[in-house]
Formats: structure tokens, sequence, C-alpha cells
């Protein structure tokens, strides 16, 4: 895919205000590692996730994700009134029907003429929503389109650890299973993008490549029987071991096919922006794609793995915190579990100064505190 008149004129993050460390996770599941023999620790050393952040009790995913929606808007300078469509491309919904864009859409205040549909494809729904988002606007549909994201981790944070807890016939195989939702995080973003007319900023948004590998669907699987989701709370279950080296693999190919459509090498992008899993993914896909992983820009240190919202939010901080001039190419290298991977290219225009309000403290390790 290729789109020539697609700007990206705001992705901003809306971070939850409470932090879980990993540490605390641990010593609530003291009972059952202590039977299994597992050594504190073990949480944050294969995943490298120190903290993630949660959301207050009962919050939706609709008011986080209008909350990121109305941020981006204000950033990129776009009225309201000129959106053309928008997509509600969270994990997170706030009920089956109808759809959570609709909250969003009222909240927000936009046109009757604003088409609010959601879209669910997993880690990679804010990416695959910008996709539509620029297709339209590259096919002269609409002018300007939003996509927000409100992941709510809390739910399933809680619901694991309940399992966890009270599974008397547990074994460390079987736990196996559980450990990915336990890295998981809450965070929100809102995405801006538009035509040429209405770009202030001017961050090309290029195209790039997609790839399915649905062979891999069975790996990474959510309950969302009426039992788990009101009894229980929703559940996930994870062969993290598979999942990782089959998205890898995917990646690979995906990249390949991005860099023939861009014209790149392996050395064009000039920063990296990844779905964020954990250290053992990031260092496996750098050494796979064959880019320096100096380029890369982690959060989920700090952040968890925030599903859809993960790389809209390392590349909403990224953008504030890193130097970027003009011309220079951004890679944005998305894996949603099915498996499905889109890698991205964006090229930084003339305006890419610090905006908007986030800030992240970073030690001397290039790690967030």
């Amino acid at each position: 895919m290729r789109f020539s008149d697609v700007y990206l004129e705001a992705v901003e993050c809306f971070l939850p205000p409470n932090v879980m460390s990993s540490a605390r996770i641990e010593t609530r599941m003291g009972a059952v590692y202590d039977r299994l023999k597992l050594p504190y620790g073990r949480l944050e050393m294969m995943t490298g996730i120190r903290e993630r952040r949660f959301w207050n009790p009962g919050t939706r995913s609709s008011t986080v994700a209008a909350e990121a929606g109305k941020i981006a808007l204000q950033v990129s300078g776009v009225d309201p009134s000129e959106i053309g469509v928008l997509i509600h491309a969270s994990v997170c919904r706030d009920f089956l029907e109808p759809a959570t864009a609709s909250v969003v859409h009222h909240h927000l205040g936009l046109p009757k003429t604003a088409a609010a549909f959601d879209l669910s494809n997993a880690c990679l729904g804010v990416l695959s929503s910008m996709v539509q988002v620029a297709t339209m606007i590259q096919g002269g549909l609409i002018e300007a389109g939003l996509v927000v994201s409100g992941e709510v981790a809390e739910p399933l944070h809680e619901a694991t650890l309940k399992r966890i807890l009270n599974d008397k016939h547990l074994t460390r195989q079987s736990f196996k299973m559980h450990f990915a939702s336990l890295t998981i995080g809450s965070g929100a973003v809102g995405v801006v993008l538009t035509n040429k007319r209405l770009a202030k900023k001017k961050h090309k948004f290029l195209g790039g490549a997609l790839r399915t590998d649905s062979h891999a669907n069975e790996l990474c699987q959510e309950d969302t029987s009426e039992a788990a989701t009101t009894v229980d709370g929703p559940l996930m279950a994870t062969d993290s071991e598979a999942l990782l080296h089959a998205g890898v693999n995917l990646a690979a190919t995906t990249w390949a096919a991005a860099k023939d459509e861009l014209g790149w090498t392996n050395d064009t992008p000039d920063h990296v922006f990844t779905h964020q899993v954990g250290v053992a993914h990031q260092r496996l896909l750098f050494d796979a794609i064959g880019v320096s992983m100096e380029k890369d820009f982690p959060t989920v240190g700090i952040m968890g793995n925030t599903g859809s919202a993960a790389l809209p939010t390392a590349l909403s901080i990224g953008m504030k915190e890193k130097k970027m001039n003009p011309g220079q190419k951004l890679a944005l290298m998305g894996i949603g579990s099915g498996l499905s991977s889109l890698m991205l290219g964006v090229e930084v225009g003339s305006s890419c100064g610090p905006v908007g309000t986030v800030t992240v403290n970073r030690n001397e390790n290039g790690e967030g505190k």
C-alpha cells in the first residue's frame, strides 16, 4: 500500500494514574510462588517489565479513548467538524453492542456526517485502523479521520490472579499459559490523520505492507463467553513461546515486503517503534529483521503490554522525547495475535518539536522511571 496525500498530524497518549509493579503482583501470588518454588523477580527478569499502569476501578474504554481523542484533536488543530470517520480500535470495548465508537463519538461531539465504528484486530487494531482512515483520505472520501483506543487491563489482570490463586492443580507448566496476561497494562491513544489541505505538521504517512499467518490463530485467545465475562472476568490463554517465534517470523516477512514497497533498506529508518511485548521479543525481532536495535524506542518496561495502544504510545512519547529532523524516516512495526503484521513508514515533516504534556523520566539505561 502507498499513500501520497495522507499526513499523520497527531499521535497522543493518555496514561493511567496508578502504577502496579511486577514485584507487587508476585507478592499477591506469594502462596502459589512458594508452592511451585518459583523464584521471586521472575516476572520482571523474563519480560523486562518493571511496572505497568492501571485506571481507577470502573473506568470504561470509551471514557479514556475519548480523552485521548480530545487531546489528539487539540494538538492537531483539526476542528472536530472536519472529522469524517472515527474508529475505536482497542481490544477492550464497553459492550458488544452498540459500537463503543458511538459513545466516543458522542463524548467528542463529532458531526453527524462522521462515520463511527469499532475495528477489532487484537494488538494491531490502531495500526489497522490508521490504514483504513488513510485509504479513505487517499480516495477522497474524507479529509480527516480519528482513531482512538482505550485499553482497560484491570478486569483481565484480576481475573487471571483469581484463577491462579484458586487453581489447586496449577503446575509450573500450566502457569505459563497465564504468564502473558500478567504483562498487560492499560493505556489510551488518539491518532489524527488528514489530507494535505488540513495538514500543519505534514508528517507523511507513506504506507507499507501487511501479512497474515492465520495458522497461528490459536496461540493467544481470550475467552469472551458469558460465564467468563460476568462471573470470573475475561481470561486469556497464551502459548507465549510459540507466539513469540511465529510473530517474529511473520514480522521478518512483512518487513521484507514493506522495504520493497517503500524502496527502503535496513539502514533507511532513523527511528523504529514496535509493538511492546517484552525484552525477549525485542531482541528476537531485531535479530530477525536485521535492523539495529539502537533505533528502537522501548516503553514496555514502564507500561507493560498495552495491546493496541502499545506501539502508538511509544510513538507518541518518542516523538516528544527524541530529536527528529524533517525528512527522517520512522518505521512502525506492528504484530497482533491471529497472526497479523503491519509494517508502515512515516516521513517526518517540517514541524516536529515537543508537543503535548506527556513526560517520562528516563534513567541512564534509557528506561523510564
